[in-house]
């Protein structure tokens, strides 16, 4: 074995080390990120969840229950350690943490009071999750199955659909359930691990995530490029700051939530054009003798990786196509932008006072921006809850009258998203984590 096929080989089994524990770590990625804190137990929530769920509906759990054979258990049972059931262990443990951490028990239980208490509880939830699953997950199970197997069954088209259905459901955070039906062994596709193992089959393993290349690497940066050409003059400056570092991340490690986040709320028939292309590349690529994949996302990273990967075919001709999406994605998004005049970063309506000063992201003054966007959504005292995801300040407001958009757009922020009377979304950029820090130092 040559040094190449070694330093492959070392990196396959690195990849591996995530790849195979991605159930786990989404157990306690979704758990973390969830909490209203962000603190460690909310963590070890989610892994007490995922732990109680899998040994409770283990095979071996199910064939003592049931008083059979282990070969006798509904094959179900046997893909219970599965991204999905990982998400939801992430979503009872984050759910548990942020109601009781809290709680205030009597004198003779006050040991476990607050934080302590979180993953009893969680524990109590979970087993009775592990009661409804027992009845449910068949059912649960058969359906993820059968909708894999339909889509499989439509060959290159199939692969467009879960393309563009991955992009659709991104905004509301659906799509890792959709991922785990086609990337990993929930459903017995495993297109992902197959692909790194080598254990799939040549030419076909890849195909659900071949497409995604040329539109992380090269769609969604030209698409960056087409809004900041259609960006007003005087806002081009805070428009290149958001969408260039966007672009950058999209190309090199295939992260497109920065990006897709500052125009998806923005603009969101922009956004459904967007998944739509996503579906065509995924059609195009499944077609085209070519076969790509990824440990972590679509990005010049993993495509390098893929060189070497025991599926991999033709990685090479994801240049030619994605530079042919480029164009594609430029020139469509540039016409819709234009057309339909879509309010994209850099293109808001020009309502702020002409002597209002207008912070510029791009000078990275975190503290005067979330003084202005705080000052805008009515000062410390009307923040219920605060807390940020890859693009967006997420708040709880008591006073929705107290909210002053002009105020917090003076921020240099893309944008502001009002979903309810009690909830106010501040787009701010890949740099949000600097302003969030700030505006709770102030909080």
């Amino acid at each position: 074995m040559g040094r190449k096929q070694y330093i492959a080989a070392f990196m396959i089994k690195a990849a591996s080390a995530i790849i195979d524990q991605i159930p786990i770590l989404f157990a306690i990625g979704i758990a973390v990120g969830m909490a209203k804190d962000r603190d460690g137990t909310s963590a070890l929530s989610g892994l007490v969840s995922w732990l109680m769920i899998t040994t409770l509906l283990s095979t071996n759990a199910v064939a003592m229950y049931l008083g059979v054979d282990a070969a006798e258990v509904p094959a179900a049972f046997g893909k219970i350690q599965n991204a999905f059931i990982g998400i939801l262990a992430g979503i009872i443990g984050s759910s548990c943490y942020n109601r009781f951490k809290d709680t205030k028990l009597p004198d003779w239980l006050a040991f476990f009071s607050g934080k302590r208490c979180v993953a009893i509880v969680t524990a109590l939830v979970s087993i009775l999750v592990s009661v409804l699953l027992y009845f449910i997950w068949p059912v649960i199970y058969g359906g993820l199955v059968s909708f894999g197997t339909a889509i499989v069954g439509l060959g290159a088209v199939g692969a467009g659909i879960y393309a563009m259905l991955n992009r659709a459901l991104i905004p509301f955070g659906l799509h890792h359930a959709l991922n785990a039906v086609f990337w990993f062994d929930t459903a017995g596709i495993n297109d992902l691990g197959n692909f790194w193992a080598g254990t799939g089959v040549k030419g076909v393993t890849g195909m659900y995530m071949t497409g995604f290349f040329p539109v992380m690497m090269f769609g969604l940066p030209a698409g960056a490029l087409a809004m900041y050409r259609t960006a007003k003059t005087t806002k081009k400056k805070a428009a290149a700051s958001l969408l260039m570092a966007g672009a950058l991340a999209s190309f090199f490690t295939g992260i497109t939530e920065p990006l897709e986040f500052s125009f998806m709320f923005l603009a969101p028939g922009l956004y459904l054009v967007h998944a739509v292309l996503t579906g065509i590349s995924a059609i195009v690529c499944a077609l085209l003798p070519v076969r790509c994949g990824f440990n972590f996302s679509a990005g010049l990273v993993d495509w390098v990786l893929s060189f070497k990967a025991p599926m991999a075919e033709n990685p090479i001709l994801i240049l030619p196509i994605g530079l042919a999406f480029g164009v594609i994605y430029y020139f469509v998004f540039k016409f819709c932008i234009l057309h339909f005049n879509l309010k994209t970063p850099g293109r808001e309506d020009d309502d702020l006072e002409s002597d209002e000063l207008k912070i510029e992201l791009a000078n990275d003054d975190f503290t005067a921006m979330a003084a202005r966007i705080l000052e805008g959504l009515g000062g410390s005292e009307n923040i219920a809850d605060l807390d940020y995801c890859a693009t967006r300040v997420r708040v709880e407001i008591k006073d929705y009258a107290a909210v002053d958009e002009k105020k917090i757009k003076s921020a240099g922020v893309a944008g502001v998203m009002r979903p309810s009377k009690t909830t106010v979304q501040v787009i701010v950029g890949p740099k949000v984590q600097f302003v969030y820090d700030e505006m709770k130092k102030m909080i």
